[in-house]
């Protein structure tokens, strides 16, 4: 059975042995026939679904294709024309320390006026200003998955109030999980939010005028899950009457153009998508892909199985 890896085999040490590996990157000629591959990993490249778009079609034989993203929703206009019975995985999990961390960083760099003083440095000015503290501070993440609990986790170190958010209420062992029903009620009362919410057709566009509108003036927004969460016009509106601070590892559109007025506005911090690309990637990748193909070799259940497709259409397995 083939399998198709964006890293070379010997990268990866330890793989099953009963499997055929070929390395394909995304951007080189394809190295056999599609219609061979049983296993696809996705390349971890932006813009990967207009790479995999030509090629899906032809692998009439895929059994697996294997993202290394938590997200899928980029995948999903590809999926009508492959042959039913794919199982679509995702990476859920893999990098949800790196991407935790990146969103602790930016709502520190906020709130420390990071921002503020990088802009000083770069006009060589010495101004001194008084900025806040995350202690104390009530924080709302929304998104109860692996990376909003790692992101509640590390807050805790800063002594927060976290206020947790998820699709339904619920109680884990971190607390008490309020549902997104009770999000007008809860954004007045907290100073910032971090989304980690993955994108669906209900938090799609969430983050409009009228919710952005429900924050106490000066409050902080942070974004590491999809940029579609919020309206983007409704965010320039806000942070350029000085209501709202924003940093913003995702953006609508992405990449985000030259030109766009959030490259340039005060109160502004962008990233370029780079939450999961640290020096921990590739080996948590690597081991991440090791177990999941031991389990396909030995027709074991495959981890983060979110959909089966049927030919035209995408049954959801998960969400």
């Amino acid at each position: 059975m083939t399998v198709w890896l964006p890293y070379h085999p010997s990268q990866i040490p330890g793989l099953p042995g009963g499997l055929s590996y070929t390395y394909w990157n995304g951007t080189d000629p394809l190295p056999g026939d599609p219609a061979d591959v049983r296993f696809l990993v996705g390349p971890p490249v932006p813009g990967a679904e207009r790479v995999l778009r030509p090629v899906l079609p032809r692998m009439r034989n895929l059994e697996v294709l294997q993202l290394v993203s938590s997200g899928y929703d980029y995948m999903m206009p590809l999926l009508s024309d492959t042959p039913a019975g794919i199982r679509l995985a995702t990476g859920r999990g893999v990098h949800c320390e790196a991407t935790a961390e990146l969103g602790v960083t930016l709502l520190l760099a906020l709130c420390r006026g990071l921002d503020r003083f990088m802009a000083h440095q770069t006009e060589q000015r010495w101004l001194p200003e008084f900025h806040s503290t995350l202690v104390g501070k009530r924080v709302l993440v929304l998104g109860h998955g692996a990376v909003g609990a790692a992101v509640a986790a590390r807050l805790g170190a800063f002594r927060c109030e976290t206020v947790l958010v998820a699709r339904t209420a619920r109680t884990t062992s971190a607390g008490r999980v309020h549902g997104v029903a009770e999000l007008p009620a809860l954004l007045p009362t907290v100073e910032a939010v971090v989304l980690c919410a993955p994108l669906t057709d209900q938090t799609r566009g969430m983050f409009n005028a009228e919710m952005l509108a429900l924050l106490k003036d000066g409050a902080m927004l942070v974004n590491i899950a999809r940029g579609e969460l919020v309206d983007t016009r409704a965010v320039v509106r806000k942070v350029r009457a000085g209501r709202l601070r924003v940093a913003l590892d995702v953006t609508d559109p992405e990449p985000l153009p030259p030109g766009h007025p959030l490259w340039r506005l005060p109160g502004a911090l962008i990233t370029p998508h780079a939450a999961a690309f640290t020096d921990a990637f590739s080996p948590m990748t690597a081991d991440f892909l090791r177990r999941q193909l031991y389990r396909y070799e030995r027709g074991e259940e495959l981890d983060n199985v979110v959909l089966t497709t049927t030919g035209r259409e995408a049954r959801h397995r998960a969400a």
